[in-house]
């Protein structure tokens, strides 16, 4: 059984996929956990050189990576250039790890108390199609540091990435069994991972009812989970702030990779004295915000996913308070323009759920109460945004908006080095950053008595 894969810059198939089943599932988990005993006892500093060599192998192919995910996934040809290297650098950056995962020495009478971080076993990574090859990295980078094996499922809609990278950690000579791509169906693979007994991690990213619904059959085999989920993050500018430079940023902040980013600064809270002259700013901006062939290197944003995707996204536009819209390209692929849209108070569907595509909502605000009030009026708490040159509000407003990473007067979400996730109903877990590589661990206590 195959898949087409799609280009949604044409609409044209690109490829055909694999759709592996159950029988074929079960065999990459259980080669994965035969493969697990001697990958876990592969020497500390020898498995840091198999990741260093792993990352060379991706930077030796990060042309050909970043031309497949312009091609599969539309991303345009500058952002799939950095994700390709975000692959690179998180490989570099966990290589450090296994000869750091030390344990702790605690005091006690009668003899010596030490911990230790042992691996979980086999991990099963179920990826999005949104981002797929960086967030494929952070999953398997740090659990394979710390001594896991790892099957890893990509999304139905673009496998290439993934699959590529299966083939190049073969050639970087990652042992067989030990990293596994698996393309299929999520009802299929993915359920899978959560059953079988062997997989004794689920990391998933997507939406927050696919990820609830992960954690409850997980609870079944208390296996571990990490979530990252949904979002609608908030970009709050208040009177005293750079006006220009925030409004010159917000179109970024939102519409890159089409709005099809859980770190979408999606919902915009303006501060009300100073909203009609923030909006003039803004309209110049996402007018020139430019949506072209995702090859180009001039491009900032390509098309959506999907033909059906699109018309979840225009369905949110549809009847709303449209304040002024950008350009796309016509014809073939499923493009769709910025847009922004008026909210005339927090109910409105748009402003409230998750719309994963181009689209900005716009509502003022009196003061930092009532801000901080709506920022946090959501099941949400990903990620967001606040502009101001004070800094007691910074870090006021900083501390008291629920979200998992916050950037001041930037739209910083993602550095591979600092930790990643969401609060709320947006995730469970952290990515990224040294809090990631324990994750992939159980603590081990051990005591042995002195004869004191």
């Amino acid at each position: 059984m195959t898949t087409d894969v799609i280009n949604p810059s044409t609409g044209a198939v690109l490829t055909s996929v694999p759709s592996l089943g159950l029988e074929e599932t079960d065999a990459a988990i259980e080669r994965a956990h035969r493969a697990f005993p001697a990958w876990r006892a592969v020497a500390p500093g020898e498995r840091a050189r198999l990741l260093r060599r792993f990352a060379a192998v991706v930077d030796e192919h990060l042309d050909e990576l970043a031309d497949l995910e312009v091609r599969n996934a539309g991303h345009t040809i500058g952002n799939a250039r950095w994700e390709a290297g975000n692959v690179r650098d998180v490989l570099n950056y966990y290589a450090g790890a296994p000869e750091r995962l030390i344990g702790k020495q605690i005091p006690v009478p009668g003899g010596l108390d030490v911990t230790f971080h042992e691996p979980l076993g086999v991990v099963g990574i179920i990826v999005p199609w949104n981002f797929p090859m960086p967030i494929a990295g952070w999953g398997f980078g740090p659990a394979l540091a710390a001594g896991n094996t790892v099957v890893l499922k990509p999304a139905e809609l673009t496998p290439l990435t993934a699959i590529r990278l299966g083939e190049l950690a073969l050639e970087a000579g990652i042992p067989e069994g030990v990293f596994q791509v698996v393309p299929g169906k999520g009802s299929v693979v993915g359920q899978r991972f959560v059953t079988h007994p062997a997989v004794r991690k689920v990391c998933f990213t997507g939406s927050t009812d696919v990820g609830k619904s992960i954690m409850a059959r997980c609870a079944d085999q208390v296996k571990r989970v990490t979530l990252e989920l949904g979002g609608k993050s908030a970009n709050i500018v208040f009177a005293d702030a750079d006006l220009e430079k925030a409004a010159a940023s917000a179109p970024g902040s939102v519409f890159d990779n089409a709005g099809q980013d859980c770190c979408a600064r999606s919902r915009l809270l303006v501060q009300e004295s100073v909203y009609d002259k923030f909006l003039a700013l803004l309209e110049p901006a996402v007018r020139a915000f430019r949506v072209q062939d995702p090859a180009q290197d001039t491009a900032e944003m390509g098309p959506l996913i999907s033909a059906s995707h699109r018309e979840t996204v225009a369905s949110y536009v549809d009847g709303a308070d449209v304040a002024f819209r950008g350009s796309a390209p016509d014809g073939d692929g499923w493009w769709f323009p910025p847009t922004v849209l008026l909210a005339h108070g927090a109910g409105d569907r748009h402003w409230r759920e998750e719309v994963f595509g181009p689209v900005l909502s716009v509502l003022p605000f009196r003061d930092e109460e009532e801000a901080v009030r709506l920022a946090n009026d959501t099941e949400y708490g990903l990620s967001g945004s606040l502009w101001t040159r004070d800094v007691g509000r910074a870090l006021r407003v900083s501390r008291a908006v629920e979200t998992g990473a916050l950037s001041v007067n930037s739209h910083s979400s993602v550095r591979y080095w600092t930790p990643f996730g969401g609060m709320k109903q947006s995730g469970l877990g952290r990515e990224l950053g040294p809090d990631a590589l324990l994750g992939f661990t159980d603590v081990k206590n051990v005591f042995l008595a002195t004869g004191d």
